[in-house]
């Protein structure tokens, strides 16, 4: 003789209804398990000299990778460095596009083997950064210098950038033109004052009425910011050896 079933209570519903609950709750917790030991990224920082940028931050990975996007203002967002481990990324090849234009970089943090991975990860926002204001000037470098009598006529070389129109690398004068200037420090070599000169083109001179045994040149280059002074880059010198004890220098005797 066959039972009838019994027709489901209320108890029987709800307790269903519980463990259809905590089923979802563990898949959730599941799924969010792969981002609880993510590390944000922090201290976004621009570095650029010449307009090589490249953007860095903190902290070096663990159980973690990095994807890195930039967007210049109003546009759309670009993905760069996919899933790395590295706490840097070149980003010269977005940049070089418009150097007048602002730019802002993210970093994203996924788990080390989310590369499929297919929620939000979280994410910090870099410093707005213009490349025309906010890179450095390099080093510039002293192509030549000519005596002729007690004048000496200095010329300065262009660097290069990456910055390229129709496939050719432009110099600082192409990108900056007029708002680029170079200035010649001078010195004997037993002075401690420095005088200068400052020229707008590539070439500086320096004149004396009396000539001296060892003369100590120095160039920097600046550009214009908007009707300050701009921001200088180290400096290139020609001085006579064991004179003056800079870095980065040659060493080269000059006698007026």
């Amino acid at each position: 003789m066959k039972t009838r079933a019994r027709p489901r209570g209320p108890r029987a519903e709800a307790a269903a209804a519980r463990l259809l609950l905590l089923a979802w709750a563990l898949l959730q917790v599941a799924g969010a398990s792969g981002t609880a030991d993510v590390v944000v990224a922090y201290n976004l920082t621009w570095k650029s000299t010449n307009f090589k940028t490249i953007l860095e931050w903190e902290p070096k990975p663990i159980n973690h990778v990095y994807t890195v996007q930039i967007s210049p203002r109003l546009g759309n967002w670009k993905s760069k460095c996919f899933y790395t481990t590295d706490t840097e990324c070149d980003l010269t090849d977005e940049i070089v596009n418009d150097v007048h234009q602002t730019y802002q970089a993210r970093v994203f943090s996924y788990p080390a083997d989310a590369t499929d991975y297919s929620g939000e990860p979280p994410f910090t926002n870099s410093p707005e950064f213009i490349p025309y204001i906010e890179t450095k000037l390099g080093q510039p470098t002293i192509q030549s210098f000519k005596q002729v009598g007690t004048e000496l006529n200095v010329i300065v070389q262009d660097a290069r950038t990456l910055v390229k129109v129709n496939g050719t690398f432009l110099s600082l004068r192409d990108v900056f033109g007029k708002d680029l200037s170079y200035t010649l420090y001078y010195w004997k070599a037993s002075s401690t004052g420095k005088k200068c000169s400052s020229s707008l083109e590539l070439w500086c001179s320096w004149s004396s009425s009396s000539p001296s045994s060892c003369l100590c040149l120095c160039t920097s280059a600046g550009r214009c910011e908007q009707g300050k002074a701009g921001r200088r880059a180290p400096h290139s010198m020609l001085h006579k050896e064991g004179a003056l004890g800079a870095a980065n220098c040659d060493k080269v005797y000059v006698a007026l």
